[in-house]
């Protein structure tokens, strides 16, 4: 078995978002939180499920959201990088932002060990998230989690 390597020596708390309005929803949405508790770390809190309408094109499918908060000893990018091989690893082929997908994981938050906000600003990733504010899909099962 291959050994975890974390580049974080500190546990991290991050607010995730978490969607996919491609059948089967329920099972990506479900298969998705155990690959980031196997690999990412520990969820401590999964919102309920939350229905919405793509924001930014025209579709047929509805979106099953969730938000969950994960404690993790990766540091951002790492996390990144997990989530994003968990999303091809569930079937999602393009990270075009308009378009129906299996599942879409993003990360909203980030706080360290004393509570204190973690800002990332690269071509990559920006933390908090600049547009989780706009959206109710976002907002409504995060305000759940939120202790």
């Amino acid at each position: 078995m291959q050994k975890k390597v974390y580049l974080c020596t500190r546990v991290m708390t991050y607010f995730l978002s978490l969607g996919s309005n491609i059948s089967p929803r329920h099972r990506s949405i479900d298969e998705a939180c155990r690959l980031l508790n196997e690999r990412c770390g520990t969820i401590l809190r999964r919102s309920s499920d939350y229905f919405s309408m793509p924001v930014g094109y025209v579709s047929d499918h509805e979106y099953l959201n969730i938000c969950v908060e994960l404690d993790s000893l990766m540091d951002p990018m790492e996390l990144l990088w997990a989530t994003q091989q968990i999303e091809r690893e569930l079937g999602r082929t393009q990270k075009n932002h308009y378009s129906d997908r299996t599942i879409d994981i993003d990360l909203l938050q980030a706080f360290d060990a004393q509570g204190r906000e973690a800002t990332v600003h690269t071509n990559e990733l920006t933390l908090p998230h600049p547009r989780m504010q706009e959206r109710d899909f976002v907002q409504i099962p995060l305000r759940e989690i939120i202790p």
